[in-house]
């Protein structure tokens, strides 16, 4: 019967490497905390001690006003939030089927292609709030039987836009997958669409994550546009508070509450991104 095997006991060399990095960490840690201290320190030395700080802090910073005008802004924020996930989830759907469109092959799929291709060039090209005038405002004049809310078409100028750009990064994704392993997946019987969905798409779709996750911070931030057509989110309750109290107030309250909506998706972005780094270049060591 063999003995336990023995203990690991490191080196003095790597017990002295290692704790020369983790001085070498903690000095670093020191140096950044100070460094931004100071930093900070002086902007705020600079902005208020500026001739007209107390007329902006008195027009953009103003507790009572924000205290105010806080509930109608939280109510306008959560209709922000439901057109985001509806949003989303109606722009990855569209990117996806776009995206496969314009991998398909041969000549029978040409017209499938063109139309990918030309709603990508077309809806990537032009800018968003003109689309959304175009969809809130020139569809309702139309005058057409079973028009939706300005809200509904306010979020479909969202997702064909947005689903523009995520189809890119859909075909990004699906083209880095070497086509030998749809060929392997064909040999072993599958049809072109089973190695799409079980080979080429998990793929794809875990290389992409990261940009993907870029495009949801950046529509987390404008869908705040609706507001342009009328319906209240946070941008229009901080509008119409702005009007009765003539102070900005209210829009920085609005700014902030979207950044701290946005902090949780940045901070998964940011983790998913150092986690895909990683496991490339441990695939790329092997």
């Amino acid at each position: 019967m063999r003995g336990d095997a023995p203990a690991y006991v490191p080196s003095p060399l790597e017990v002295e490497r290692t704790a020369l990095r983790r001085r070498q960490g903690v000095r670093s840690v020191l140096v950044g905390a100070v460094s931004t201290a100071l930093l900070g320190a002086v902007l705020v030395t600079v902005v208020v001690g500026s001739p007209g700080w107390e007329r902006v802090r008195e027009t953009f910073f103003d507790a009572s006003v924000a205290r105010e005008a806080l509930p109608a802004i939280l109510t306008g924020l959560w209709l922000n939030v439901r057109v985001l996930v509806f949003c989303a989830l109606g722009a990855l759907a569209l990117g996806l089927v776009v995206a496969v469109m314009r991998t398909l092959r041969g000549p029978v799929f040409f017209p499938l292609r063109a139309l990918a291709a030309s709603y990508t060039y077309g809806f990537r090209g032009a800018p968003l709030i003109i689309v959304l005038y175009l969809m809130t405002f020139g569809v309702p004049g139309l005058r057409l039987e079973g028009t939706p809310s300005v809200l509904v078409l306010g979020g479909i100028a969202l997702v064909v836009t947005y689903g523009a750009y995520i189809a890119e990064v859909f075909r990004a994704g699906i083209e880095s997958v070497h086509p030998s392993q749809i060929a392997a997946a064909r040999s072993l019987g599958l049809t072109y669409a089973q190695s799409m969905r079980w080979v080429v798409l998990p793929q794809a779709v875990r290389r992409v994550s990261p940009p993907l996750l870029n495009d949801m911070v950046a529509l987390q931030k404008d869908v705040g546009l609706i507001s342009l057509a009328g319906p209240i989110d946070a941008i229009r309750a901080a509008q119409i508070a702005t009007a009765q109290t003539y102070n900005f107030t209210p829009y920085i309250v609005a700014g902030v509450l979207f950044v701290l909506m946005a902090i949780p998706l940045v901070a998964v972005t940011d983790w998913v991104t150092v986690r895909a780094a990683r496991r490339q270049s441990a695939e790329g060591g092997r």
